[in-house]
């Protein structure tokens, strides 16, 4: 890429990783690039991501980060689940826990971030409240004030997208809660954990703690629990920690101590873990980019097929020499099947979180038999094999 796009301005909304991503991207190709984050800051919550196979790591590889990425990986190790004792019950191994490159969410955005800082404009602390497609593009009105005009808008602003709101329609008819919440912060390591992660569950809950590899005196907590919607509000923190304290209350192991470390934690990930099916994926100049588009809360594969679309976007775009009437409908050509997927039946709450003590016994029982982790670890391979996709320059 060089100058392909040389005077196309693009607004990206969100600067998790696929905005990021495609920042990276576009940038490379002279777009002129603006990233409009409704955080204050990076976020630093989250979790462990990785990516596997081969297409992940060569997509990794085009952007310019897999090597910076390397460096600060945390060599991802097994997932234990242990009872209120912590006696191991069963393990998956790395190789399905890990993926070929595992690292924080935050090591990550901060990486991509850096990438691009130098020529792309990041603005943290607003966001879009109205978006009109007329003749010379985009307009879009920001929460902060003011406005501006683009030749594209990408809402790679996650599942409760505001573009596909603003753009295609209402998240109600996108969005289908799959009846399991997630929270995840971090604390201070007293507690004596260590980098593989242990999980202990009852029948609805499971709480889980790791030490940061690369910060032994930190450890990362997790929670996942059986909840219908909340109405907790997606930027009221105060709540959200109530929601999550009130929902593992009472549990032993070391859920107190996590949740006594949850009301000191600066910063808490936290939602409900959904699946967005949208019938299509851009109108107009607006176009939709990862979990805004396709995503699953949790989802195994989600980090990387989202890079990997920003990929595709930003080559078609090039290709087409920002033509959105060309590059929009092939970008979602080449990734509906690829992101189907990994997606299509995906549920991580009810494997992490099953519901009843028959379901938690059963999924205990079956992944005690190495057979059935040997598929798992098979399974997760072959999804990560994939499609043919163009070696854009």
């Amino acid at each position: 890429m060089g100058s392909e796009l040389s005077g196309f301005r693009v607004l990206i909304s969100g600067a998790g990783i696929a905005g990021p991503a495609l920042a990276c991207r576009l940038a490379d190709a002279g777009a002129e690039t603006t990233v409009v984050e409704i955080a204050p800051r990076l976020r630093t919550s989250g979790f462990a991501v990785d990516f596997r196979g081969p297409t992940h790591l060569r997509v990794l590889e085009r952007i310019g980060v897999r090597a910076a990425l390397e460096a600060v990986q945390t060599h991802g190790g097994a997932m234990r689940t242990v009872d209120a004792n912590g006696r191991t019950i069963f393990e998956l191994p790395a190789e399905f826990a890990g993926g070929d490159l595992e690292l924080r969410r935050r090591d990550l955005t901060a990486v991509l971030h850096e990438r691009s800082a130098d020529r792309v404009r990041y603005v943290f602390g607003d966001s879009i409240t109205a978006l009109r497609d007329g003749p010379a593009g985009v307009e879009v009105a920001f929460r902060g004030g003011g406005s501006a005009t683009y030749d594209a808008v990408v809402g790679a602003d996650g599942i409760h997208s505001t573009v596909r709101r603003l753009a295609i329609g209402p998240e109600d008819r996108f969005v289908k809660h799959l009846g399991y919440h997630i929270a995840g912060w971090d604390l201070t390591n007293d507690l004596g954990a260590i980098p593989l992660a242990q999980q202990y569950n009852v029948p609805g809950r499971m709480a889980s703690v790791a030490a940061d590899e690369r910060d032994p005196a930190v450890a990362g907590a997790l929670c996942v629990w059986a909840s219908g919607p909340l109405g907790v509000g997606w930027h009221d923190v105060a709540a959200q920690k109530r929601a999550v304290s009130a929902a593992f209350d009472g549990l032993g192991w070391h859920v107190p101590r996590l949740l006594a470390g949850l009301a000191d934690a600066p910063d808490l990930y936290f939602d409900a873990i959904s699946r967005v099916s949208v019938p299509t994926w851009h109108k107009g100049r607006s176009v939709l980019l990862g979990d805004a588009a396709w995503g699953v809360t949790l989802g195994g594969m989600g980090v990387g097929t989202g890079v990997v679309g920003a990929y595709v976007l930003a080559g078609e775009l090039a290709r087409t020499g920002g033509d959105v009437t060309v590059a929009f409908p092939a970008y979602e050509q080449r990734m509906r099947s690829y992101a189907g997927r990994w997606q299509k039946g995906a549920s991580p709450g009810r494997f992490l979180a099953p519901a009843s003590r028959p379901g938690l016994w059963f999924r205990n029982t079956m992944f005690r038999r190495a057979a059935v982790r040997r598929l798992l670890v098979s399974s997760s391979t072959a999804l990560a094999k994939s499609a043919d996709l163009p070696d854009y320059p």
